[in-house]
């Protein structure tokens, strides 16, 4: 999915070209699910002859401000989205199909914006189309793209609004959910999604199932500096993956079960030079990435001491076993006192 770097990949790519152009015609194809609360006939007449003044990104969402009277379109990828200008290769993901192709219109286009001079009638000076084969996207309106849904609901965004250590810190530790599954919720942190948490904790030398409550000090600081320093440098190089550094996990995350890509390292180095084990884990439904050798799962805090065993050599039971002998207990109680209240 277009994670945060790659959204704002999309949006200085439509600044480039459409700032301050005019959308002399919009093409759209019908889709009731892409389209969400206004339909592609609405959409086409409501954005045609407006001027974009700016495109603004906020997490995974990204936006268009037009001059005149009426709404703004308020774009998300999903899964598949992408931007296509004519002439040129969509831009991907991480690794283009098999099969490019730079027919026009481009297959699965949801819209295309003709654009041209703001001024006169010049001719049109690019046409560029969204994209979306999996219609997970999303195409809005929004009055106002920041103070409604879906970007109001969302929480700090790492480049734009990132807060303070102190802040930060109180938010991650009043949770209980692993820390992953936290920086995946947009809610939280708007924009981080799979293979930037995973990064982010790499960098941080934080196991993905630790869980929330259980972080230290050093790594709360740590996870505080890594979410910005993350995405700042993947925007800063355009999210363009081959400028990456040769010690991050995401240069050698990808192999797993599959063939490596090119441009793809399958070993990652420590530290002291010796390989790194890359392991995979489940958390928050996300398949997760880390390194067994640095990212170790933290002791949790809890009150509850274990049940001490008759047996040396069995395993500690679980908490719900450990309550059953207990809770049967207060069933017998409860079912004798009913029954004495009946007699009366």
């Amino acid at each position: 999915m277009p994670e945060l770097p790659e959204v704002e990949r999309a949006a200085a790519l439509l600044r480039s070209i459409g700032l301050d152009k005019q959308i002399k015609q919009v093409e759209t194809a019908d889709d009731g699910i892409v389209y969400a609360g206004v339909t592609n006939e609405v959409f086409a007449d409501e954005v045609t002859g407006r001027t974009i003044k700016a495109v603004g990104r906020y997490g995974k969402v990204f936006y268009i401000e037009l001059d005149g009277e009426g709404r703004h379109p308020v774009l998300h990828f999903g899964m598949t989205g992408m931007l296509q200008v004519k002439g040129n290769i969509p831009v991907h993901y991480r690794e283009a199909p098999r099969k490019v192709s730079t027919d026009w219109p481009p297959r699965f286009m949801k819209f295309i914006l003709h654009l041209g001079p703001a001024s006169g009638d010049g001719e049109e000076v690019a046409e560029v189309a969204f994209l979306d084969a999996r219609r997970l996207g999303r195409i809005r309106l929004c009055q106002s793209p920041l103070a409604e849904p879906p970007i109001c609901k969302m929480g700090f965004d790492p480049i734009l609004s990132m807060p303070d250590l102190a802040d930060f810190s109180r938010g991650v530790l009043k949770r209980t959910c692993p820390i992953k599954a936290l920086l995946l919720d947009q809610s939280f942190s708007a924009g981080v999604g799979n293979w930037v948490a995973d990064e982010v904790l790499y960098h941080a030398r934080i196991h993905p199932e630790q869980r929330c409550n259980s972080l230290s000090e050093g790594q709360v600081l740590a996870l505080h500096l890594q979410i910005r320093h993350v995405c700042t440098f993947a925007v800063e190089v355009n999210a363009d993956s081959s400028k990456f550094p040769d010690d991050w996990l995401f240069k050698h995350r990808w192999g797993k079960g599959k063939r490596a890509k090119e441009g793809d390292d399958p070993t990652l180095n420590l530290p002291d030079g010796r390989p790194a084990t890359i392991k995979w884990v489940t958390v928050g439904g996300r398949t997760s990435a880390y390194v067994a050798e640095l990212q170790h799962h933290g002791r949790e805090r809890t009150t509850q001491k274990p049940r001490k065993s008759a047996d040396a050599g069995e395993s500690p039971s679980s908490p719900a076993s450990e309550a059953l002998p207990t809770t049967r207990k207060r069933i017998k109680k409860e079912t004798s006192t009913t029954r004495k209240r009946r007699r009366w």
